[in-house]
């Protein structure tokens, strides 16, 4: 016979008080965030008084089993979780869904009845992650010494890296390569330049690998650092050249034309006083008086 609801309900209150130890090994489960995860309960004692489930210290729900003449009665403690928890299948397994962050941490189960002196209970510990995203690439400090190129590649994510482990493929050679760890020390040479260099992001939940590094790519800068830098002080220099051959040509262009325009019609001898700062097409016409005087001179 199912123990009366006073009964229960002391039940319930030693179990706070006395926190019993767990009967069972502790069970690790792993969840992802905003999916689902289920508690699995199998009962191997009868009759049974009461089922409470318990989040780390706080209580999450009590359960009074099912009767041949009653429902069983199950009360959720907290009004934020009523629709997170569900029994499956109209058992006593714990469902818990939309997962949070924060769901992570410790679960214990404790199965009371009248045939036993201490309750039964089951540990479980759950860890929630975040599906992850495309891991990042940072190429190191690049060189190239006798035609050998040496870097570091690093792996690494920008969010959700909590228990992440990596690894690297290199493909392109007769034999594919691997290479465990974050980071991976890089040395080839040019007959080496068509590998392809990719990392591979793992969590409990998920998996996913970065963009291809191509060796080619690598050490570009440092294999043709000599050779480019010359390249463009020779391209500034012509430029630089072409500039001021450019401004030459336009002065002695502009000269022209002013001596040009002064000098187009040779001075007479009545134009004496006027003819250094006459303009081209004619000038300002003498006085009376000036062409008498420049007549005396030049008769």
């Amino acid at each position: 016979m199912l123990a009366s609801p006073a009964c229960f309900a002391f039940i319930f209150l030693l179990c706070q008080l006395t926190g019993p130890a767990a009967s069972g090994v502790l069970k690790k489960l792993v969840g992802a965030l905003g999916g689902s995860v289920t508690f699995p309960l199998n009962l191997s004692v009868d009759p049974i008084d009461s089922i409470i489930w318990v989040f780390n210290t706080t209580t999450l729900v009590t359960i009074q089993p099912k009767l041949a003449d009653k429902k069983a009665v199950i009360i959720v403690t907290q009004h934020r979780n009523k629709e997170r928890v569900n029994f499956p299948h109209e058992g006593y397994s714990l469902r818990l869904s939309k997962l949070k962050k924060n769901d992570s941490g410790v679960y214990r189960v404790e199965i009371h009845s009248s045939t036993l002196q201490d309750p039964l209970t089951q540990e479980y510990e759950l860890r929630v992650y975040e599906h992850l995203s495309k891991p990042k690439v940072i190429i190191g400090l690049q060189n190239n010494k006798n035609g050998t190129c040496v870097t570091n590649l690093t792996c690494s994510m920008e969010q959700g890296g909590e228990d992440v482990t990596y690894s690297w493929k290199s493909l392109g050679q007769a034999t594919n390569e691997s290479h465990s760890g974050s980071i991976l020390p890089i040395s080839w040479r040019q007959e080496k330049r068509d590998m392809t260099f990719i990392c591979m992001a793992r969590n409990p939940i998920s998996s996913n690998s970065s963009n291809p590094i191509f060796a080619w790519k690598l050490c570009e800068g440092a294999a043709g650092g000599l050779a480019t830098s010359v390249i463009l002080k020779l391209l500034l220099s012509l430029i630089l050249l072409c500039f001021i051959a450019l401004v030459l040509i336009i002065l002695i262009i502009r000269r022209e034309r002013r001596k040009e325009h002064y000098t187009r019609g040779k001075c007479s001898k009545y134009t004496l006083f006027h003819c250094e700062n006459t303009p081209k097409g004619g000038g300002i016409p003498l006085t009376a008086h000036v062409a008498r005087h420049t007549k005396a001179i030049y008769p």
